[in-house]
């Protein structure tokens, strides 16, 4: 899934260095400026911000990007541990901790599921465990 757009970067790379010549800066770093040096934060917030604005979405903070790609990937079932080192956390417990909402949210909603009829309307939980065709069909015969 990443290994096509890092190479596409990595020749990106190439081409800068060698239109840089002797200013390039030789650093380890994947993301650099177009002379080798560190991206600054405030140029990454920047640009950010300016792609999300002409995509039309709502501009956000970077860390809250990185929480919403850790709880997607939670509400999806990646395995905790695959999260904890996509984000790059030391223990499992720090991923554990900010992410299990996500989690008993989705146990909640899978255990309703199960216990929907076998009509096939969405489930409503918390209510008389039925779908929303029987839920429609009660109130009628109530009445």
């Amino acid at each position: 899934m990443c290994i096509a757009p890092l190479r596409w970067h990595r020749m990106w790379q190439n081409d800068q260095r060698a239109r840089a010549g002797e200013e390039w800066k030789r650093s380890d770093y994947v993301f650099t400026t177009r002379t080798g040096s560190t991206v600054e934060p405030r140029n990454v917030y920047r640009s950010f911000t300016r792609v999300a604005a002409s995509a039309g979405l709502r501009v956000i903070r970077l860390r809250d990007a990185r929480h919403g790609c850790a709880t997607l990937l939670t509400a999806v079932g990646v395995a905790p541990r695959v999260v904890m080192e996509i984000l790059g956390h030391s223990q499992i417990s720090i991923t554990m901790d900010v992410y299990t909402h996500v989690a008993r949210t989705r146990s909640a909603r899978r255990s309703a599921t199960w216990t929907g009829c076998s009509r096939g309307g969405p489930v409503v939980p918390d209510r008389c465990r039925g779908c929303r065709p029987c839920m429609s069909e009660r109130t009628y015969r109530n009445r």
